[in-house]
């Protein structure tokens, strides 16, 4: 007799079903896993045999073979542990198959026959939901396989506790789904002295979800004015958290089950990888850019970064989604996010600076911008400059605009762009500005008469490409949502046309 319990694999954030199979056989006692295992799963025998032996269980004294069908793909992670032990008791007649025959199982198994989180139960729940059906998994990840909806869901300690359960002795109760713990307060615009034209263009940034790039030299206030940025966007649609929470939990980031509702805002260091950035490595995981679906991905010293993982954002940032190519796989992970970046003008950093100019401009700086390519660069929306701060505007009081007011402000663009989004694009394909391509484009960001002629001489004299001159009637729908404005006019455009400028030096380097 084969005993069966179903569970999943995973490419990226798609399933697929797998189902453990195991028969007792008469011969000399072994226990062999098969069905292309890793070195995790093929090690699953010994914790399951330390688990049942826990429960006051020992495996019967003949041959025990373990298949993870279909044969042919790569079993990789710890959540086997559960469906091959229960797969096990129920040839052991300790559990009923027939009932098993209902469930969806993951989870690791400790040596105690306690159960540890594992990556994925929420693209399990909503699987089993999909196909309704139940789902087994560890207590820790109950209230992220909750959010899967109409599920049953056996969220167990330990293996006593579901053996117990399916005998009727002890009932475990449905988890009920959580949201994680929110982002400590504290960062606020009101802390910014001066960089006026810097708050404005990040407004515009959240506004329409548009990549930034801000270059100043040190101690101007990008980064501190990047880790604000957070703090004037809206919170996540429900849509948007399931997008992001499925990425989250095939990358093992769910903290004790909760859903975000705050967008994410990711930092890597510029000595980040390309598979850290995009994802990849041996286990393909989400990388970065990833991690940061429906929120920023901040990316300070620019120039800094790896040359190919720079490279490797640009087709991500265009599609919103990133295919990691690897010779035993082929994976698909979400990727829409808004970039924000920050650099300085050149490799010291004070190229045009009173009394600190740079030595060797313009080449250092020719040197240093040429790190960064064209077509990237054409990919970011907003370019602006951020000059030092004078001791003059550090001696000001605080200003009195704090964070709370930009955002309501984006929130109320925001509002206009999904009003706008849930009539012309049904599918909920678009929901920002920044997201709006082709006819649709033409259809909500046409400009007024005066608007189309000045775009249209500013991109012959710039020699805005095409991509280019969608990006600034992108930015400048933007700021007609922000004044609440139905038209894009002609003074929405020349301020779009004033941050999409072509990437140069200050005319105080020379060159």
């Amino acid at each position: 007799m084969v005993a069966r319990v179903r569970t999943v694999a995973f490419s990226g954030v798609e399933v697929v079903d797998v189902e453990a199979q195991v028969t007792i056989t008469p011969g000399l006692p072994a226990f062999a896993v098969v069905g292309l295992p890793d070195r995790t799963v093929a090690e699953s025998r010994e914790r399951v045999r330390s688990a049942l032996a826990a429960l006051g269980l020992s495996l019967p004294s003949r041959h025990i073979t373990v298949n993870l069908a279909p044969a042919d793909v790569l079993k990789e992670g710890s959540h086997f542990d559960l469906p091959i032990a229960l797969a096990l008791l129920a040839a052991m007649d300790v559990l009923p198959e027939d009932e098993l025959a209902g469930y969806t199982a993951l989870g690791e198994v400790a040596l105690d026959g306690s159960l540890t989180s594992v990556a994925g139960v929420l693209l399990a729940a909503l699987t089993a939901a999909a196909r309704q059906s139940g789902l087994i998994c560890p207590a820790a990840c109950g209230s992220e396989a909750a959010w899967a909806g109409e599920v049953e869901i056996i969220a167990a300690p330990n293996l006593l506790a579901i053996v117990n359960h399916f005998k009727g002795t002890q009932l475990l109760p449905p988890p009920e789904p959580k949201l994680a713990p929110p982002r400590a307060a504290g960062l606020d615009f009101k802390d910014v002295k001066g960089q006026e034209s810097a708050k404005r263009a990040l407004e515009i940034a959240a506004a329409g979800s548009h990549n930034l790039l801000m270059i100043g030299p040190p101690g101007a206030g990008k980064s501190m004015l990047a880790a604000r940025l957070p703090g004037i966007l809206p919170p996540l649609e429900p849509a948007e958290a399931l997008e992001l929470g499925m990425i989250q939990s095939v990358a093992g980031g769910l903290r004790n089950g909760g859903l975000l509702r705050e967008r994410p805002f990711r930092d890597p260091h510029h000595s980040a990888s390309l598979p850290a950035l995009v994802g990849g490595g041996l286990r393909t995981r989400p990388g970065e850019i990833s991690l940061a679906h429906q929120g920023v991905l901040f990316l300070d010293e620019l120039p800094e970064f790896n040359r190919a993982a720079l490279e490797a954002l640009r087709q991500p940032l265009e599609t919103g989604r990133v295919s990691v190519a690897r010779a035993n796989s082929h994976v698909t992970f979400p990727a829409r996010v808004q970039l924000v970046a920050a650099m300085n003008p050149c490799r010291c950093g004070y190229l045009a600076e009173p009394g600190r100019a740079c030595g060797r401009a313009p080449r250092c700086a020719q040197e240093y911008q040429a790190r960064i390519s064209g077509p990237l660069l054409d990919r970011i929306d907003l370019h602006i400059d951020v000059p030092s701060v004078s001791p003059a505007d550090l001696a000001l009081p605080p200003p009195a605009e704090s964070s709370a007011e930009i955002a309501r402000r984006v929130a109320a663009a925001r509002a206009r762009q999904s009003a706008r989004y849930q009539q012309l694009s049904p599918d909920h394909r678009v929901r920002t500005n920044a997201e709006a391509d082709g006819e649709l484009l033409d259809e909500i960001a046409a400009p007024d008469p005066a608007g189309r002629t000045l775009l249209q001489r500013a991109a012959e004299r710039l020699r805005l490409s095409a991509r280019g001159y969608h990006r600034v009637l992108r930015v400048a729908r933007t700021l007609a949502d922000l004044e609440g404005a139905a038209t894009v006019a002609r003074h929405h455009i020349a301020e779009a046309l004033s941050y999409r400028r072509p990437f140069h030096l200050p005319d105080s380097a020379g060159g």
